[in-house]
């Protein structure tokens, strides 16, 4: 009886685990927090700026700019959950996190990815109805049918996103609690279980190929559609200002799935890249596109640049 007492103890769950933030460059973490923090500071400002802009002007109350509201909160959203941790193990060593409040992290870094990767598949789909169909523009996509659209990539990324903290929940934890990485990322905890972890790799391998597999599947189709429909308009301007709408998009597209994917390549068949690049990519994936996506959105929508010149008192001759 003792035995087994001290085998179920042994199997169990750890109360805490300790995040390591990135393995290899412990020296110069300190340094590295500077321009983490000001990245995070700057996307926060960007995102709110595009969110005050948006909310406040009811001629931006469009398609367009519903969505990319709701991909602005993604990004104020995603970035808090892992810069305020990482910072406080940089600054303070504060490196343990307990396994609840890991499985939840871990639930939101995931399921907030696939909102993001959702709401740009929406904003393709968006372009297209624009230019293909710019008469029925707001009659085909209402505010009520852009909240459903939203809601549905809500709805997904929860339903798809939320086995993963029960599949790390069933795995017994014989091992270290260090986890090599700044953030509770599902195949870093994953590495830690000394049981059989096979649901978790598939599970984990499957939905990251379903759905950035699925939406880059449906971005490329509806922008080969729209090439379709811009080629057919009848001038070269109208066809230089269809495309034009369109490059803020393509833009956060590059900026997202780029490092995104390279990111998961790495760190699923990389195996002679240092561990520490792993991990920095890894944090470079969820903050910098947080950072950049109201600044390219910012210089490429003309809408949204007037505003901004206007508040900051430098525009007010613009439209």
């Amino acid at each position: 009886m003792p035995a087994a007492s001290n085998k179920s103890s042994h199997h169990a769950s750890p109360s805490s685990f300790l995040l390591l933030g990135l393995p290899g460059l412990e020296s110069v973490q300190v340094w590295l927090s500077i321009p983490f923090c000001l990245v995070y500071a700057v996307a926060l400002l960007g995102n709110a700026t595009l969110l005050w802009i948006i909310g406040t002007d009811s001629s931006l109350h469009k398609p367009m700019y519903l969505f990319l509201s709701m991909l602005a909160l993604t990004d104020m959203a995603l970035p808090t959950c892992i810069l305020p941790k990482m910072l406080s193990i940089f600054w303070m060593g504060a490196q343990e996190i307990t396994f609840a409040g890991c499985l939840v992290q871990m639930f939101m870094i995931h399921a907030l990815c696939a909102v993001e990767s959702g709401t740009l598949t929406a904003m393709a789909y968006d372009r297209y109805v624009a230019i293909r169909s710019p008469l029925s523009y707001t009659t085909l996509l209402t505010a009520d049918r852009v909240a459903k659209i939203g809601a549905a990539i809500a709805a997904r990324a929860f339903v798809c996103v939320l086995p993963f903290p029960f599949l790390v929940k069933r795995l017994p934890f014989c091992r270290s609690r260090l986890i090599y990485h700044s953030y509770c990322e599902h195949m870093a905890v994953v590495k830690l279980a000394c049981g059989d972890t096979t649901p978790n790799n598939l599970y984990g391998l499957t939905l990251s190929l379903v759905i950035i597999s699925g939406d880059l599947a449906f971005i490329f189709i509806s922008y080969g559609l729209i090439l379709h429909a811009v080629f057919q308009l009848p001038s070269l301007e109208a066809r230089h200002k269809a495309l034009g709408t369109c490059g803020a998009h393509v833009g956060v597209i590059v900026i997202l799935y780029t490092p995104g994917l390279f990111s998961f390549l790495t760190h699923r068949f990389g195996h002679n890249v240092p561990h520490h690049v792993h991990i920095f990519l890894a944090n470079f994936y969820l903050v910098v596109p947080a950072m950049l996506n109201p600044l390219i959105y910012g210089a490429k929508t003309k809408e949204i640049r007037s505003r901004v010149m206007r508040a900051m008192g430098l525009g007010k001759g613009l439209p």
